[in-house]
């Protein structure tokens, strides 16, 4: 065999072989941005967006904590897609896009809401179902900050009572971590909960619907574990040894969903708490990419096709919620942004986060807990800040779902208590118009949260993220800056009416007085 010949076949050797390990990968780069825009399906990332500054981000096994879409957007009609976790740098004007798979590139469709039907229509059409609509209807509640891992029949139904006695509308309720015997092993656990069905009958007699909190996390010193292991329903790592995942609550084994036994086993379980109990729904946290990295066996899967497994199985129960979540936009699941510390900073990432959570495909979503969902922002000692709870509350009041976690007749004085109550007042006004959204959504995929430039593009609303839309006839702009008793509001061309029926003209930038107990919207005349 000649020079020539020998080394062909060495070239040709080393391309199969790295096709045959998918080390193979497909760039896209796109030299001038300067007319273009760009919004990235990292949904915590959202508060960047549109992309302002240099980045340098891989979503292969990393989620950032919320949900992730290999999408971006332009305000120029641009769409980029891959099946694959996305590679994104921009730098110096110049976007590069790396994947392991191909890499479609589509341009021509106008702006930023035809690139998002497009990418809809074409990547994750709509299913033509939502979430269980009682998510819409009436504010969720979860037992987490006031509980903790101390989740026990007693206080549980006493939180809910609150709830009634306060008059706040019955809702969701939702039962977080630790109520259950061990990780994996989904029973009520004894020493907390002396008769968990009666529980559940009295609160469902008060007019909740119930969720419980679980987790795709195995406990490796329970009975179950045990049981499962001799199964093979388990991650293994690279050494064929089921394979120990450290998160947040420890060590555990973590199910392999990719195993039709394991997938079955996971889901009967909840299926069987929704039958001996009456539990409506579930609370499916963790999942997350980064848990499925690292010395593993994953089938050939990437560790995101593993987080997309996991929110598989929400679909088998309208009633929902996940935190972390891999290419399932247009699908009937209820996502969650992940758990925002008691602050202003983080009350001012609600906004952006939320709207690219709707243009990434995600509409039913829930901007994390009113107040923050950081339980170290409420362990005794902490500092509440009462205003910042208000502004909260106000934020969530026209989202598309509104969830409490800390009880806010426990931490507030009765002039922020009155404001909070005003909140609610406000979403029960809307409900009807927030859940005729949310069928719309359904059927049509379009966000019920719209960046400004989603419903006028190419009016200079590029960066406006302190404000959004609420389908194309409300605008809402919350404060979220403390101490703020005005507000600066950019107005749409056109007539636009306040909550007091005082109507201005739009066109331009106005400013506005709002009181603590005040939440700035506005209907299109």
């Amino acid at each position: 065999m000649n020079k020539l010949k020998t080394t062909s076949l060495i070239c040709l050797l080393i391309l199969l072989s790295n096709f045959s390990i998918g080390q193979t990968s497909d760039t896209l780069i796109i030299k001038n941005n300067s007319d273009r825009n760009w919004w990235a399906g990292i949904i915590g990332l959202g508060q960047l967006m549109p992309l302002q500054k240099d980045i340098d981000v891989n979503t292969y096994g990393k989620g950032f904590g919320n949900q992730i879409q290999p999408l971006l957007l332009s305000d120029q009609g641009d769409v980029i897609w891959s099946e694959s976790p996305l590679h994104i740098i921009l730098k110096s004007g110049q976007l590069t896009v790396t994947s392991k798979d191909k890499i479609i590139h589509s341009d021509g469709h106008q702006n930023l809401k035809g690139a998002y039907l497009h990418a809809s229509n074409t990547y994750f059409p709509p299913s033509g179902k939502t979430p269980d609509e009682i998510l819409f209807t009436s504010p969720q509640y979860n037992t987490w900050i006031e509980l903790m891992y101390d989740q026990n029949q007693k206080d549980i139904l006493k939180y809910a009572h609150a709830i009634k006695d306060n008059d706040y509308p019955a809702g969701v309720l939702m039962i977080d971590d630790n109520w259950q015997e061990d990780y994996g092993k989904w029973n009520f656990h004894e020493g907390r909960f002396d008769d968990p069905k009666a529980m559940m009958d009295e609160l469902h007699d008060m007019g909740f619907k119930v969720m419980l909190w679980v987790c795709p996390f195995v406990s490796p010193d329970c009975d179950v574990y045990r049981a499962l292991d001799k199964k093979g329903y388990f991650i293994k790592d690279k050494s064929g040894q089921t394979a120990m995942i450290r998160w947040w609550n420890g060590v555990s084994a973590v199910l392999d969903l990719s195993n039709p036994g394991a997938k079955k086993w996971f889901r009967d379980e909840l299926q069987r708490l929704v039958d001996e109990y009456g539990v409506d729904g579930f609370k499916l946290d963790a999942g997350d990419a980064r848990f499925y990295t690292g010395d593993l066996d994953l089938n050939g899967l990437t560790p995101n096709d593993h987080s997309k497994l996991y929110g598989e199985i929400g679909l088998d129960f309208p009633l929902n919620e996940y935190r972390a979540m891999w290419k399932m936009g247009g699908q009937p699941l209820a996502e969650r942004l992940h758990d925002k510390n008691h602050s202003w900073e983080h009350l001012n990432m609600l906004i952006p986060q939320m709207l690219v959570e709707g243009i990434m495909g995600y509409p039913f979503s829930c901007p994390d807990l009113i107040g923050g969902g950081q339980y170290i922002s409420f362990i005794d000692g902490a500092i509440i800040d009462q205003e910042l709870i208000v502004r909260s509350a106000q934020c969530h009041a026209l989202m598309p779902m509104m969830q409490f976690s800390v009880a806010p007749w426990r931490v507030l004085d009765a002039e922020h208590l009155q404001a909070v109550s005003r909140s609610i007042e406000i979403r029960q006004q809307h409900k009807d118009y927030i859940l005729a959204l949310a069928r719309q959504a359904a059927k049509t995929g379009e966000p019920i949260m719209r960046p400004m430039e989603y419903n006028y593009p190419n009016q200079g609303f590029v960066n406006v993220v302190d404000q959004f839309m609420l389908g194309e006839d409300i605008l809402v702009a919350p404060v979220v800056e403390k101490g703020a008793r005005k507000r600066m509001v950019q107005l749409p061309k056109g007539k636009w009416e306040t909550p007091s029926g005082k109507v201005v003209r739009g066109g331009k930038s106005l400013e506005f007085d709002v009181a603590l107990d005040e939440l700035l919207y506005f209907k299109q005349k």
